[in-house]
């Protein structure tokens, strides 16, 4: 059974004060935090949460029947990964040491200022969230198992590199947390996205916004929304995505192209989860679970001045490194068979079968654009397919030898130049050198003349002049 999502769990109120619970969850709700529970009679609270796991808990001391007191070592006894708010009129300096030194997570006095109130109880939640998350991690790091692999059916892999993302992603999916996705581009951010919205539980939509080029007016309305008459041509009320997300999921892609001021006001959310849309004054309230995506370095772009220092920590909570194709290279007849069957679904063909030395020439080629250039090959490929049981390799190596050019031909002169060659001893001619790159091509492509040409962004007969020229045999 699906374990309850982290987010979705309440938070208990226990005092016998009726108007003391209205006035508290209303607060509460008004900040986000949805999930209230109100418990008025003491005796009813060991019971309720037997019933009910909760993620936090705000209790008075001095009630009827069971006091606070009695209660609060039961429950950190039970319950020890709920933290528990200790809210009473007691303002003594004894009551408060004793109820900390008993396990209390936090001691407020009541009448409460409501921003104490709900910056502790924010604190709480996110201290409850990690605590279970470092149990769901312990779990699977002994199992190594998966317990909802129908989540990952979209992104094709055998990889244990990619098995162990899979399993930090069944972990952290129920935490209310952001989470920060990298990679390359290509390698499969918006899947790994997907997949954590599918293991969230969440009963709201997954919206997806790509931020790169959004200025930062244009990113508040995109977000936030805006009333009636807040710029020229606001002609009625509009929702914002985050609007479209309650409940859910946003994801934001290319945030390493946030503008400063835009990044200040997604910070804000994160943190207040409280939002303002164009040409109001009135804060509104955000549930939505914010997933971000970048292939920017953004610890180095904080170095730089770049990015904010205070969102990259706030982002970074719970990350996710998605490797590059070049890196789970056993991927690859698994991904190309996949896009073989799927370019042939699409053009209403059988699907041909790679060559072996397709998949020899494609394991030495190191994929800048990850699987997506792979995906986007089979299907140039597919489509120029004039019929027979293999599939041709001439458009894999056109393309190759074409990406080839393009990185030596757009590689900055100065980088060229700063690039360290260590040669130790003596230094090799330039025979030398090219013996030793033929070599080394023919090894890496198992001996097949054909791969090792494209390696070396050569034709095959000029392979072949160059291995007669120096009586080369063919595996070398």
């Amino acid at each position: 059974m699906k374990e309850q999502s982290f987010a979705s769990l309440p938070v208990f109120l226990v005092d016998n004060d009726q108007s003391v619970l209205n006035v508290t969850a209303a607060v509460l709700r008004s900040a986000g935090v949805t999930n209230v529970q109100m418990v008025s009679d003491s005796r009813e609270l060991l019971p309720a949460l037997e019933r009910q796991p909760a993620s936090a808990l705000l209790l008075d001391l001095f009630m009827p029947h069971i006091t606070g007191n009695k209660l609060l070592p039961d429950i950190v006894h039970l319950y020890p990964e709920v933290p528990v708010i200790v809210m009473t009129a007691a303002q003594d300096v004894e009551t408060a040491v004793r109820t900390m030194k008993e396990g209390a997570f936090d001691y407020l006095v009541k009448p409460v200022e409501e921003s104490r109130l709900i910056a502790s109880v924010r604190h709480a939640l996110e201290v409850h969230s990690l605590r279970r998350q470092m149990g769901v991690l312990k779990h699977y790091l002994l199992s190594d198992c998966l317990q909802n692999n129908e989540a990952f059916a979209g992104i094709v892999t055998n990889s244990r590199k990619m098995r162990a993302l899979f399993q930090y992603l069944e972990a952290v999916a129920g935490s209310a947390e952001p989470v920060l996705i990298s990679g390359e581009t290509g390698a499969g951010k918006e899947m790994f996205a997907h997949a954590l919205h599918k293991l969230s539980g969440l009963g709201g939509q997954f919206v997806q916004v790509n931020v790169a080029g959004l200025d930062d007016t244009l990113f508040s309305d995109t977000l936030f929304g805006h009333k009636k008459g807040a710029f020229t041509g606001a002609d009625q009320s509009r929702a914002g995505l985050i609007a479209q997300a309650a409940g859910g999921t946003l994801f934001l892609d290319e945030i390493g192209d946030l503008s400063m001021a835009s990044q200040v006001k997604l910070l804000r959310l994160l943190q207040e989860h409280m939002y303002f849309p164009l040409g109001s004054d009135i804060a509104r309230s955000s549930d939505a679970r914010v997933v971000c995506a970048t292939n920017c370095n953004l610890a180095q772009m904080m170095r730089q001045n770049q990015f904010r220092s205070d969102l990259f920590f706030r982002l970074s909570v719970h990350q996710i490194e998605v490797p590059p194709l070049r890196q789970h290279k056993e991927d690859i007849p698994l991904l190309l068979q996949h896009f073989l069957d799927e370019a042939a679904a699409s053009i209403n063909k059988p699907a041909p079968e790679p060559s072996n030395e397709l998949l020899t020439l494609l394991s030495n080629y190191h994929f800048p654009g990850n699987v997506r250039e792979l995906r986007a090959m089979v299907f140039n490929a597919m489509a120029l397919h004039r019929g027979g049981s293999v599939l041709a390799m001439d458009s894999f190596r056109q393309a190759i030898q074409k990406q080839q050019k393009t990185a030596v031909d757009t590689l900055p002169r100065d980088e060229a130049e700063g690039v360290p060659v260590i040669i130790p001893g003596r230094f090799p001619t330039l025979d030398e050198v090219e013996e030793a790159m033929v070599r080394e091509a023919l090894k890496r492509a198992k001996g097949n003349q054909g791969v090792a040409a494209t390696l070396l962004g050569l034709s095959r007969p000029a392979l072949n002049r160059r291995l007669a020229r120096r009586a080369l045999p063919p595996e070398a």
